[in-house]
């Protein structure tokens, strides 16, 4: 007799038992912990056990371990070839026998019973679920996760790119990202931070004469560098010229505040902008649909508020 149908009798005595039959029709469903399969079958511990044992010496199981919980299940698609075959004749046979059904519903209650344990937790923890989820993931999570939202065929420019941070998150969901900076210094240290990051581009140059060509970007983003240009307009007018007709601008910077003492230490041009000043700029460079919004004061923060407006090149 030859491996294959030695191989083909072996899978189809550990499915000799129906009680293995009815656990495999379980979990090919669903991921199903021992004990819950002791409460669908209605069987103890110790046979469910041994049962699951034979299963997994045949290969008909996956398991996985989560937390003190393991986890069986059954992936199709990974047993071997005969066993594919063999599967569904056995599946349809006892889809009609005595008990499945109940077993069917006994594993809804099962279901069920995971679904309120849930939302038991998030209703007792509801209260203090931010500082719980910050904890456990960080306070930038959902901001990184947002950023999958992006077109991955679009060309960014990062104007006043800096050190690279803007870029660096921007490259994993986008096609391009061409980063411009004013400052060799600032550019050599955005190299060694996006050295990895094949898809960006880094050129030296000043915001009002960009050294992009015409109608380049799909979109453009200027955070927290405005407030350094002497001429916000004519940098938002060359933002215009690098963009695409309908391509979006980006501008994050400070709202207007009375910290004079930027202009010395930190070479600020302008304290800030209101949101008249920036709508007539963003007007004025030829954008529309233009928005601007406060954003969140961070609790952390000790600068200024910080805006964010948009518009689109007609």
């Amino acid at each position: 007799m030859n491996q294959v149908a030695t191989a083909i009798l072996d899978q189809m005595a550990a499915l000799g038992d129906p009680i293995r039959v009815r656990l495999l029709l379980a979990v090919e469903r669903h991921e199903l912990t021992v004990s819950e399969l002791c409460a669908v079958l209605q069987l103890p511990q110790s046979t469910v056990s041994r049962h699951l044992k034979t299963l997994a010496d045949g290969g008909w199981l996956t398991s996985r371990r989560d937390g003190t919980s393991r986890y069986y299940g059954m992936d199709v698609q990974t047993l071997d070839s005969g066993a594919r075959q063999l599967w569904p004749v056995i599946r349809e046979q006892m889809a009609v026998s005595p008990g499945v059904d109940e077993d069917d519903r006994r594993l809804q209650g099962v279901l069920t019973r995971r679904r309120e344990k849930s939302r038991e937790f998030f209703s007792s923890a509801s209260g203090q679920w931010d500082r719980l989820r910050v904890e456990l993931f960080g306070d930038r999570l959902h901001l990184t996760a947002l950023l999958s939202l992006l077109d991955d065929t679009l060309i960014v420019g990062d104007l006043g790119c800096g050190t690279g941070q803007m870029s660096d998150a921007l490259a994993p969901h986008v096609a391009r990202v061409v980063a411009v900076d004013g400052s060799a210094d600032m550019l050599r240290a955005a190299r060694q931070r996006l050295a990895s990051r094949l898809n960006v581009e880094l050129r030296e140059g000043a915001l009002e004469a960009l050294p992009i060509d015409d109608g380049v970007l799909d979109a453009a983003v200027i955070s927290l560098v405005l407030h350094h240009q002497p001429d916000p307009a004519r940098v938002l007018v060359e933002a215009a010229r690098v963009l695409r007709p309908g391509g979006k601008v980006v501008v994050m910077d400070m709202l207007p505040h009375d910290r004079a003492e930027y202009q010395q230490q930190m070479g600020h041009v302008w304290l800030g902008f209101s949101e008249d000043a920036m709508r007539r700029y963003l007007s004025g460079a030829g954008f529309t649909h233009i928005r601007h919004a406060a954003l969140p004061p961070d609790t952390q923060a000790q600068g200024p508020g910080v805006f964010v407006a948009t518009g689109r090149r007609s």
